[in-house]
């Protein structure tokens, strides 16, 4: 499993200067979220995506996927009643994927709640399907690029739309691609999901259905900094061979962004060099 840094936590670092920082650290890479990168990540060049990659690489890290999709440019959303922006949407979402496939990534996290809320009006079962078509249009170019597309599930609190584990599956069965999955973002199962992180790992990891981690909090802050224990997670992952990702996302950052980066990753290898132990 390799341990990533969400990017937007050291962002007000040049981008090299932030794959320096994780690097020293211990990260094995950066997720990054586009819109830290460009005002416009869909329409970002061949010669700063080289660039990118290129810092990671002479870090010593590498980019592991990409995150936080449709925050730029603004009016995207998946679920608008609106066919035109829902087609510039899936041209973002297009591009995002080969873009990440560009950068070594090898997965996608779309979460961007306020870009798959319902409009005045609407109702939740039309939206959900429009917003499953949407994904079923990023399927194949995902297959192709050789990424995996995951499908977040948060909190109520920040979208009406695809709040569990059990409607995201239901999604990506619906889809049908081996390229379209979902993941798992411990703070909003936490506070969506009745079981506990570790039973929803042995539920869904086998079923191939959670391609991708992300570590936070409950209380929003990175983990170890709040009252959840990682250590029954990490060793459900372990004991079911997964082979994926896991990224550091706190939203709080205490005492700040760097500080928060690093007593993560302090924490978090902690506990898998002790399972390792074991």
């Amino acid at each position: 499993m390799r341990i990533a840094l969400c990017n937007e936590v050291i962002a007000p670092m040049p981008f090299p200067q932030q794959c320096v920082y994780a690097a020293k650290l211990g990260y094995d890479g950066l997720e990054i979220a586009p819109y830290t990168l460009s005002d416009e990540p869909h329409r970002m060049g061949a010669a700063q995506i080289t660039a990118a990659r290129a810092a990671a690489a002479d870090a010593g890290i590498v980019v592991t996927g990409l995150h936080w999709l449709l925050l730029k440019p603004a009016g995207l959303s998946i679920s608008t009643q609106n066919e035109s922006t829902r087609k510039k949407t899936v041209d973002v979402m297009l591009a995002l994927v080969d873009q990440c496939a560009e950068l070594g990534g090898r997965y996608l996290v779309h979460g961007s709640p306020q870009q798959r809320r319902l409009e005045a009006g609407d109702s939740r079962a039309a939206a959900m399907a429009r917003a499953q078509e949407c994904f079923a249009a990023v399927a194949e170019r995902a297959e192709k690029a050789g990424v995996v597309y995951c499908i977040e599930p948060l909190s109520a609190d920040q979208t009406p739309l695809i709040n569990t584990l059990e409607e995201a599956a239901a999604l990506v069965q619906a889809i049908g691609s081996r390229s379209v999955r979902t993941m798992l973002d411990c703070s909003a199962a936490s506070r969506m999901e009745t079981a506990p992180l570790p039973a929803l790992v042995d539920t869904w990891v086998p079923r191939g259905m959670i391609a991708h981690v992300q570590v936070n909090d409950r209380n929003r802050r990175g983990p170890g900094q709040g009252e959840q224990r990682f250590a029954p997670l990490l060793a459900a992952l372990v004991r079911h061979g997964y082979a994926g990702d896991i990224a550091v996302e706190p939203f709080d950052y205490v005492p700040d962004g760097p500080g928060a980066a690093a007593r993560a990753i302090g924490y978090i290898k902690g506990i898998l060099e002790a399972l390792q132990e074991r």
